[in-house]
């Protein structure tokens, strides 16, 4: 034998007994299964689980007190309104009634869909129908309605892009306004 296969002996040799020493300390995958069912066994308490009944409220501080005059009880300060209140209440924007019949107003126009292949049904059917004619009057009157159908069509789609532009529209000032989403439901 030469140097360098005894050297290349020697290698796999030592991988060897590398391999075979780590399989052995290597546990099961029902080995960690039973550990872990004995460690859940003796786990005596069960985990505190927090909810909104466990979290004590705080109550918010009292308003400043003003300097009154010497001897006398102390004056409090007047309580600052907020924008909303001092415009007289909530505004519209705030109200969940508002957003779903902003919602509703925008969704009712769309009562027409438009069909899943892309081209209207009767535009295909005058298209099948112009080609199974050899008259050409015939194919002229065909050629016509299929023309109408076909406008009609681009009109619902642009109609349709419209209104679909109209409700992100809606959804994207809602996200703004901070607005939950089951109020545009």
């Amino acid at each position: 034998m030469t140097k360098n296969q005894s050297t290349r002996v020697v290698l796999i040799s030592a991988a060897a007994i590398i391999a075979s020493v780590l399989l052995a300390n290597a546990q099961s995958l029902g080995e960690l299964a039973r550990q872990e069912a004995a460690r859940r066994k003796d786990v005596k308490a069960p985990v505190k689980v927090f909810t909104n009944d466990n979290i004590r409220v705080i109550p918010p501080a009292a308003p400043p007190v003003a300097q009154a005059e010497p001897g006398g009880p102390p004056a409090r300060l007047p309580r600052l309104k907020r924008p909303r209140e001092a415009a007289g209440g909530a505004g519209p924007h705030e109200d969940p009634e508002f957003w779903r019949k902003r919602m509703r107003d925008a969704l009712q126009p769309v009562t027409q869909r438009l069909p899943a292949g892309g081209r209207p049904e009767p535009h295909q059917r005058a298209h099948d129908d112009f080609y199974a004619r050899d008259d050409p009057y015939q194919r002229a009157q065909i050629e016509v309605e299929r023309n109408k159908t076909l406008a009609e069509f681009e009109r619902m789609k642009k109609q349709q892009l419209e209104l679909e532009k109209a409700i992100e529209d809606i959804e994207e000032e809602a996200r703004r306004a901070n607005v939950p989403p089951g109020w545009l439901r």
